[in-house]
């Protein structure tokens, strides 16, 4: 939530304290909200109007004080022994999720009797039941693992149907549960740069999924199976594996840290427990507990947002362009006459930056789709791979959609159905987006990529609709809140947080 600065207040009855930039976020208190007229001192304002219940958790210190370099040792500690496994696990994620467009390569379709039209509705269902499923991170990724594997026993459409929808189910819940998780340890505005990791791992592990995709589909005809059935046996095995010690590595949280392969002694010591825990809820009250507390109001505040509608619709439109591409660029790149192994070694394009605008990205995206429409068929392959290089390599803006969402909801309850409602519309655009390419649409698929040029276009336009909206609220708010009276205003700083982003003291980030 982008606010005015806050220096650090020292409050003398012990009450609590601000130490850096945490901000103690408490309860008001109903007495000293009638005698807001009579209090003056801010310091005394601090101690009179508000009031800290009592925690939940026996690691919360409320009048904990802390020195900006203990709370950096804590995160260096969970920057190098936490996160790398996070990162480990979504990687492992989307090396299965993106399997599957390398085994296409490998006439999957032909192999089993169908055609990419059966692809597209597997892609569909996946996304569908993907947006909707939710487990345990490892109990997760080891049945996923399972199911990766099962791939080798397909035999029919109707095996191939029914796998995808266990592997939507079994792998489905895995991002929201993790960034849930990773909330417990890091502040939001710690989150917005572990989320471009997040994601920014995620392409990665595309890239080397068509670099390991090259090497195991030459095991065509190994013990009697196709490559791509090669390709998924090992990918199964590789996620039970990790499984298996993610089981036996992640913590619960910030106390539970020793034993297991994590090691004999606990990565933090009795007060860097209490720094850990203490921060968090500093920054959210409503991690004293391990549940999120949802309201209705909070349900009536998020769906009469249009600010969160215009996020999900950047989600829903800028992302529907990458369902036909990360299913069929592996084939399309085929039809440049690269081999089918040098075909999925190119689709692990060169890695760059990820923090441009995200007008910036989207534009990006609509270039190398507009070159992929308009380039002739006779034009050389190496230049029409050229052209699909720029669309894979688009600087991705969903880690950037994301954090921009969080910091312009503004109140808990909404921000956790934010979170939901923007990870399903991250997945449920493979409904249509699977439908893009079609069977009679190939090799070029000119009409694919002319509605690929259409979604594309209005994502630009919807990243400049959405940055005009917030600075038009915020010069609104900006208005309204030069026109309160002195009282007014002390009133209104403490219904803040109770308001959220409705509140005329809120600022945007635009």
């Amino acid at each position: 939530m982008s606010q005015r600065p806050l220096s650090p207040v020292k409050v003398e009855d012990g009450e609590h304290e601000r130490v850096g930039s945490d901000d103690v976020k408490v309860k008001p208190n109903p007495i000293a909200i009638e005698e807001m007229g009579e209090i003056e001192d801010t310091a005394e304002i601090n101690s009179s109007l508000f009031a800290l219940s009592d925690s939940d958790n026996p690691f919360f210190i409320p009048n904990l004080t802390y020195t900006q370099s203990e709370e950096s040792k804590v995160i260096r500690i969970l920057d190098t022994r936490l996160f790398p496994w996070v990162l480990l696990t979504t990687f492992v994620l989307n090396m299965d999720r993106t399997n599957l467009s390398n085994a296409v390569s490998d006439n999957l379709p032909e192999d089993l009797g169908f055609t990419t039209d059966t692809v597209n509705l597997g892609t569909a269902i996946y996304s569908v039941l993907f947006s909707l499923a939710c487990l345990r991170i490892p109990i997760s990724m080891f049945c996923w693992g399972l199911v990766t594997m099962a791939h080798a026993l397909i035999q029919n459409k109707g095996g191939f149907l029914t796998v995808r929808c266990m592997i939507a189910v079994t792998e489905g819940g895995v991002i929201p549960a993790t960034l849930i998780y990773l909330g417990s340890f890091y502040r939001s505005t710690e989150l917005a740069t572990r989320l471009a990791w997040f994601w920014g791992v995620q392409t990665i592990a595309s890239a080397v999924s068509g670099l390991l995709a090259s090497g195991l589909l030459q095991l065509q005809g190994v013990s009697g199976l196709e490559g791509w059935k090669w390709l998924f046996l090992v990918d199964g095995i590789i996620t039970v594996v990790v499984s298996v010690l993610t089981w036996f590595y992640l913590p619960r949280n910030a106390m539970l840290t020793k034993g297991g392969i994590r090691g004999l002694k606990p990565w933090f010591d009795a007060r860097q427990v209490q720094i850990a825990v203490t921060r968090i809820v500093r920054d959210d009250p409503s991690k004293r507990l391990y549940e999120q507390r949802v309201h209705w109001a909070d349900i009536k505040d998020a769906v009469t947002d249009l600010g969160l509608w215009g996020h999900l619709l950047i989600t829903a439109v800028g992302l529907t362009p990458t369902s036909p591409l990360s299913v069929y660029l592996p084939s399309v790149i085929k039809t440049f006459d690269f081999s089918i192994f040098v075909a999925n070694a190119l689709t692990a394009p060169p890695v760059g930056e990820r923090g441009f605008h995200g007008a910036f990205g989207a534009t990006w995206q609509l270039v190398g789709w507009i070159l992929l429409r308009c380039l002739p068929s006779d034009t050389s392959k190496g230049v029409r791979y050229f052209a699909a290089l720029i669309v894979a390599c688009w600087p991705y803006t969903h880690p950037l959609n994301i954090a921009w969402m969080s910091e312009n909801t503004g109140s808990i309850g909404k921000r956790t159905l934010a979170s939901g409602c923007v990870i399903f519309a991250a997945n449920i655009y493979g409904v249509w987006g699977s439908q893009i390419y079609q069977a009679k649409d190939a090799p070029d698929y000119h009409t694919g990529n002319t509605i690929n040029i259409v979604f594309a276009a209005t994502a630009v336009c919807l990243w400049f609709v959405q940055k005009s909206y917030y600075k038009w609220k915020n010069a609104k708010n900006e208005r309204i809140s030069g026109r309160l009276s002195g009282v007014e205003q002390k009133r209104e700083e403490l219904s803040a947080e109770e308001k959220g982003n409705k509140s005329v003291l809120f600022r945007f980030t635009t």
